[in-house]
């Protein structure tokens, strides 16, 4: 059978599986059992096309559905869409979708639902998915179960943007003609998926219930699903460590406390689940002004910083030193750029060179825990060997996004999510055309290369794998030249977990996907 046929037919029924989930079997199963999971912190809100951070999108992944979702090397596979196709030109994609699909409230699902989530819902209310479809042209309806994109140019990702954290499905009936972001439903969110929302006890845990009618015949599994709020990382292990939680997101518990639990009976660690986020974290290098805005400086920094060390100390083996612009679990990557080994001398050669006359550099950790603190520890010490004058702004999470999105800042950590081409995840953050304040997660470093910026916008529109990699072999090297920013490390987020969880990640998105495929052993 030919891939084009595989994924055209469907999963279920078939026999076949997701990231190794065998959904006929699966279908056998009937809802049973309750799930503690942490959340971390606790979310601002669940109304997934609106609210866009980690904890919201764990819970709300089980509520709202994308058209697709993607296995471990990111191949996509059907879900409410059962097939597509792709016009020889590549600029029509047409999209079958599920028959009997029923939103939450028993509304039948349909292609009015797709037009209205992609063409007016979440451009108004999504900054990443606006920038997905600035290739649409135009979304039409060709019948209740057809839908058709049609763009204005090639755009070869273009069949990664449909995951359920990128274009959650959202109903017509219950938003169309209503103010978006203050819409009653946003409190009790009404999806297509597996479960759905019971309660939200604010700063204790929110409740989510199977749904009986759920389009996969016998899944979800698990009838119930607690996401316990628990206010610091001690008590959190500690609620792990007595049984009381079943699930523990990465970076719910500190780095060295990870092993530990891990080894307990009946507990276990895995890192599966991120490869479609692929999260690389960078100190963020504010190139407005000097001596920032000298190449050498940044180099220098660059130079100066012992990452072998950090993932060592601060990260107790969970992340691996980065090479450069792109993590290794994205397309084109490559490792055949500069690199900045650890040296202290010549870090201090190159700021002799760059000019650097003494100025004090403000240094803004990210206040997610201990290991990012411990991180930023080390990078001091590391900058102040090199002869740079360093002075620490600690701040809270609001703090940290109103400084870096504002630009007020000369170094600053942040890490952030790929999405598994560099047209979705990586361009975003060094053209030109991204310079905006209000985010701290575009160009927020104010690099400009009209080169840079003319690759990205060719590479784009190449549909030639071998060609477009070439483009991106250059964008790698043309970047680690210039050190717009200094990259650390991708993450290796650990997710914790007991044993009789079983099939806890069912696909590259993990624990933002659904716990509809996971089950309890008896």
């Amino acid at each position: 059978m030919k891939r084009r046929q595989f994924i055209q037919m469907g999963t279920a029924g078939l026999g076949l599986s997701i990231a190794g989930v065998p959904l006929s079997t699966l279908a056998q199963n009937r809802a049973g059992g309750t799930l503690n999971v942490i959340v971390q912190p606790e979310p601002p809100g669940l109304m997934m096309g609106i609210v866009q951070n980690g904890p919201t999108q764990m819970i709300a992944g089980n509520l709202y559905e994308g058209l697709l979702r993607y296995d471990e090397n990111l191949v996509p596979h059907p879900h409410l869409a059962t097939g597509w196709t792709v016009s020889p030109d590549k600029l029509t994609y047409t999209f079958t979708l599920k028959p009997g699909v029923k939103w939450h409230d028993g509304k039948p699902f349909s292609a009015d639902d797709v037009v209205f989530t992609a063409a007016t819902f979440l451009p108004k209310t999504n900054p990443r998915t606006r920038y997905d479809l600035a290739a649409v042209d135009t979304i039409k309806a060709l019948d209740p179960l057809t839908v058709e994109f049609k763009l204005k140019y090639p755009f070869d990702p273009f069949l990664g943007i449909f995951e359920t954290g990128t274009m959650p499905m959202v109903p017509k009936h219950i938003y169309e003609n209503t103010d978006f972001l203050n819409n009653p439903a946003n409190n009790t969110p009404i999806g297509t998926g597996p479960y759905k929302f019971k309660q939200w006890v604010k700063g204790s845990y929110i409740q989510i219930t199977a749904n009986a009618d759920y389009h996969i015949p016998g899944v979800p599994s698990i009838a119930d699903i607690y996401f316990q709020v628990i206010p610091d990382a001690a008590s959190r292990a500690a609620a792990f460590e007595s049984g009381k939680i079943d699930v523990v997101p990465g970076g719910a518990v500190e780095y060295f406390d990870v092993e530990r639990l891990a080894k307990l009976p009946g507990a276990a660690v895995t890192t599966q689940g991120w490869e479609f986020f692929a999260p690389l974290s960078w100190l963020c290098l504010n190139n407005r002004a000097k001596p920032l805005d000298n190449v050498k400086v940044r180099q220098a920094i660059m130079t100066a910083i012992d990452h072998e060390a950090m993932t060592k100390i601060a990260w107790h083996g969970y992340a691996t030193p980065a090479t450069g612009p792109f993590n290794s679990h994205i397309k084109y990557h490559s490792d055949k750029v500069a690199k900045y080994p650890h040296d202290i001398a010549k870090a201090k050669q190159l700021l002799k060179e760059g000019g650097y006359a003494g100025q004090t550099l403000r240094l803004l950790p990210l206040p997610y825990g201990e290991s990012w603190q411990r991180q930023a520890e080390i990078v001091r010490q590391n900058l102040t060997q090199a002869g740079i004058k360093v002075d620490m702004m600690n701040t809270d999470v609001a703090g940290w996004n109103q400084r870096l999105s504002q630009w007020d800042f000369d170094m600053a950590f942040n890490y952030v999510y790929q999405y598994g081409d560099p047209a979705l995840g990586v361009a975003r953050n060094y053209v030109s055309t991204n310079i905006a304040k209000g985010s701290p997660f575009n160009n927020a470093e104010g690099y400009v290369n009209p080169k840079i910026d003319a690759l990205f916008m060719a590479a784009v529109r190449e549909l030639d794998d071998d060609k477009r990699k070439a483009i991106y072999d250059q964008v790698q090297q043309i970047l680690v030249d210039d050190v717009p920013v200094a990259w650390l490390h991708e993450i290796n987020f650990p997710t914790l977990y007991r044993t009789k969880v079983q099939n806890l990640i069912s696909s590259a998105i993990g624990l933002d996907d659904s716990f509809g495929y996971a089950k309890l052993s008896s």
